[in-house]
Parts: structure tokens; C-alpha cells; sequence
């Protein structure tokens, strides 16, 4: 059986015409050399039997009762043969038209790159204009919805962290990349829809809440398991005073629960980021600092 050079990695959970219409938009990529992977993970509204209806050559993989999506994600990993590993969300897909072409070329080209984070699009209609001035360029960190493992780089760092739960599991993973010397490139010729609703996403109190604590608290996660101790005192209060002075000053009020329920997450995980510390020597944070920031929202140009 000849080696399968690209796995293509998606968990999902009760979002079927989501992930019905990213095969649909992916299918063509499926062949001797990529297969793909669907990890339902406990879905109740019949997910895996119409992926074992329509799409018979999907590798399928079910969770009976929910295990969270960062399990999901560490097991299709760590069980994949393949070289390299593209990860999607199920409400994403390429719209790159040789998306596997430029990922063998740029993993070829670049052996120390690790990781490749794509261009991503947030929204529900795809953009007229899909060109970009965008240049390659290593960068700090990689969203979670599109990106490529060199499946070497996966298996030299730790698994995601479960107990992060949702948010920062990226953050973790660059980390730990940084401290093994694998870089994460940013390639925007490799274009992705995520068809998200930002607004709408984030517009009730109860989603803006959680999100919100899980998003504060995963960066100070990492700030006590990789950064050096003197920076961690700064960081942190530099992290809650942008909330005063951007938000809670400014009348957003419905950040002062999440803000403090993350600032109580952080107490009760002490014991775990100190068992976790992987912390940058001096010079290592210099040269982390000096890296360009993820690149998270692309915007074309009208």
C-alpha cells in the first residue's frame, strides 16, 4: 500500500450540513495520497451515518459519548501514518485551488518549518476578490479552524493540552515548537473560508462570556508555563488593564464576570502550569518576541 503523504483532519459534533458542505467543497482533493479523517464526536443528529452514506472513503472515527474537541484533535494525530496533516474545522474549506501542490512545495522547500498557518477568510459568502498582498513570513502562532503539520514537528512537542478545553491550544503548541527550533510560516497562498458569523457569533451575553473568559485565561496559561518569571508579573497586569481601559472604562460592562472567572481559573490551575513549565530562557523570549504576530483575520481588499 503506497504511503499516504497528507491526511486531511476534522472533528465535528452535531454541525452535519456544516461539515456535508466542507467535504462537499474538499472531495476533490481525496486520493492515493491524501485521505481524509472525520472524528464525530458524539453527535446526536446523524452525522456518521450520512458520512458513511455519501462519502464511503472517509476514514470515520465516533465518539459515543462527547471526549471534547482538543481529544479529538490529539488522537487523529497521534494515530495518523500520513507525513503531513492538514487540519480543518468543520465549517471550513479551501478555496486555494492546489492547496495540497503548495503544501508539498513549501514543506520541501523549508525543512525547519514545522508548521503552516493559512490565510483565512471569516465569513458566510465567499469574498469577490481572493488575491492578496499578502508575503510568507514566520510567525508567532496559527488558528486552530486552517493549518498544516509537518507530522515530525507534531510528534517532537507534547499533545494539546485537554484541560485548556477550548482556546490557547494553539498558543501551547507554538510554544512548545519554538523550544524544539521548528518554525510556523505563514503561507497566504493557501486561502480558507471559515464560514463564520463573527457578529452574530458573539452578540449573546452567554457566548460573549464564555468565550471570552476561555480566551483570557488561555493566554495567561501560557504566560506562567513558558514565560520567564519577571515577565510574567508585567504581562499579566499589562492583560487585565487593557480590559479596564478598553472595555470596562468604555462602558462594555459584560467583560467584568469573564475577566474575573478567568482570573479564578488561573488560581485553581496553578498546580498544573507550574507541573507543565517549559519555560523560554531570556534569550529565547528575546527572540520569540522579535517573531510577527498570527495572522488571524484576512480581509481582501475591495
Amino acid at each position: 500500500m503506497e504511503q499516504i503523504k497528507i491526511s486531511i483532519l476534522i472533528s465535528t459534533k452535531n454541525r452535519c450540513e456544516d461539515l456535508l458542505f466542507t467535504l462537499k467543497n474538499i472531495r476533490h482533493l481525496f486520493g492515493k495520497n491524501v485521505n481524509c479523517v472525520v472524528f464525530d464526536d458524539g453527535s446526536s443528529d446523524a452525522t456518521s451515518e450520512k458520512i458513511k452514506l455519501h462519502y464511503p472513503e472517509i476514514v470515520l472515527l465516533r465518539n459515543e459519548i462527547s471526549k471534547g474537541y482538543i481529544y479529538c484533535r490529539n488522537k487523529m494525530l497521534n494515530e495518523t501514518g500520513a507525513d503531513f496533516a492538514i487540519s480543518l474545522d468543520d465549517d471550513a474549506h479551501f478555496l486555494t485551488e492546489n492547496p495540497i501542490e503548495v503544501i508539498l512545495g513549501h514543506f520541501n522547500r523549508h525543512p525547519n518549518c514545522g508548521l503552516i498557518a493559512t490565510r483565512i477568510f471569516w465569513g458566510k459568502n465567499t469574498p469577490e476578490n481572493l488575491n492578496s498582498n499578502d508575503s510568507e513570513q514566520t510567525v508567532k502562532s496559527f488558528v486552530g479552524c486552517g493549518h498544516i503539520w509537518r507530522m515530525e514537528a507534531w510528534k517532537d512537542i507534547p499533545n494539546y493540552p485537554e484541560w485548556f478545553e477550548f482556546y490557547g491550544e494553539e498558543n501551547f503548541a507554538s510554544l512548545q515548537l519554538f523550544r524544539n527550533k521548528w518554525e510556523i510560516h505563514y503561507v497566504p497562498q493557501l486561502l480558507v473560508q471559515h464560514r463564520v458569523d463573527l457578529k452574530n457569533r458573539t452578540q449573546t451575553n452567554k457566548d460573549f462570556s464564555f468565550r471570552h473568559r476561555r480566551s483570557l485565561r488561555a493566554d495567561w496559561y501560557n504566560y506562567f508555563m513558558f514565560f520567564p518569571l519577571n515577565a510574567i508579573p508585567g504581562k499579566l497586569m499589562y492583560s487585565i488593564g487593557m480590559q479596564w481601559k478598553g472595555k470596562i472604562f468604555k462602558g462594555n460592562f459584560k467583560v467584568i464576570a469573564p475577566l474575573h472567572l478567568a482570573l479564578l481559573d488561573l488560581l485553581f490551575s496553578m498546580p498544573k502550569l507550574i507541573a507543565h513549565r517549559n519555560a523560554l530562557t531570556p534569550e529565547e523570549y528575546r527572540n520569540y518576541l522579535k517573531l510577527n504576530e498570527a495572522k488571524i483575520y484576512w480581509k481582501p481588499e475591495k
